[in-house]
């Protein structure tokens, strides 16, 4: 299965949060960094919007749900079970960033959320105008709850249309108070709205989800005790 944890952390668990043994943890990252050839830097998510910028100092469980750099051999990572993972970089290479994107994360304050903090650090570590760099921004979306999975209650949806009523149309009604929330549309209707359009990977299909796929993806929801995905992006030298 991969790595060296046992069940229910097999397929290499690469969380040091989740109950795994720590030094199955730490064998599972050290193959993990030898496969990538490059040093991935793990943070400490807490479900905001602070943002980090990476150098060779910036030690793991710096606390952030986003990071970028423009230093190669850094990997951008972020670690996720049911949350979305959202890569950046753009047509020049010039630099990469992770986001780690919940509802909380990607709602924010005020339209303002990880997604968007993300982008304008890219935007300054990038440099250029900004039509321009929206332009030539990319961004992929990794796999995360479904649509047909992910369950919330009202005020989950009043605090993504509180800021863009157009939000209400990635949410299905369930039961009374509660709706089907589908986070990786909410996550393509905010990078939208920046003006970015080259946006790859999850398409909200069954394939991408996160609990309905036991056999590829960890996920919180489903087993509650489970392992976490990590997601990467880097600049190669």
């Amino acid at each position: 299965m991969g790595g060296v944890s046992l069940a229910p952390y097999d397929s290499l668990n690469l969380g040091d949060h989740v109950g795994d043994d720590p030094a199955h943890v730490a064998a599972n990252r050290a193959i993990f960094e030898h496969a990538i050839g490059a040093h991935p830097v793990f943070l400490n998510q807490v479900h905001g919007t602070q943002v980090v910028t990476l150098d060779a100092s910036t030690p793991d469980r710096t606390m952030a749900d986003a990071c970028l750099t423009d230093q190669p051999g850094l990997a951008c990572t972020v670690m996720v079970a049911d949350c979305l993972p959202v890569l950046f970089t753009n047509t020049r290479g010039q630099a990469v960033a992770a986001a780690h994107a919940g509802w909380r994360g990607l709602a924010g304050q005020g339209g303002v959320g990880i997604l968007e903090a993300t982008h304008q650090r890219f935007f300054d570590l990038a440099q250029g105008d900004q039509a321009r760099q929206a332009a030539e921004t990319m961004v992929w979306l990794g796999p995360c709850i479904g649509p047909q999975a992910f369950e919330v209650g009202d005020e989950v949806r009043a605090a993504f249309t509180a800021s863009d009523p157009r939000a209400g149309d990635f949410f299905k009604p369930l039961l009374q108070g509660k709706w089907l929330a589908d986070l990786a549309g909410l996550a393509r209707l905010r990078l939208r709205a920046m003006g970015i359009s080259q946006i790859y990977g999850n398409d909200s299909s069954p394939a991408w989800c996160t609990m309905g796929n036991a056999s590829r993806f960890f996920s919180y929801r489903r087993d509650r005790v489970t392992g976490r995905i990590a997601v990467c992006i880097w600049r190669e030298g």
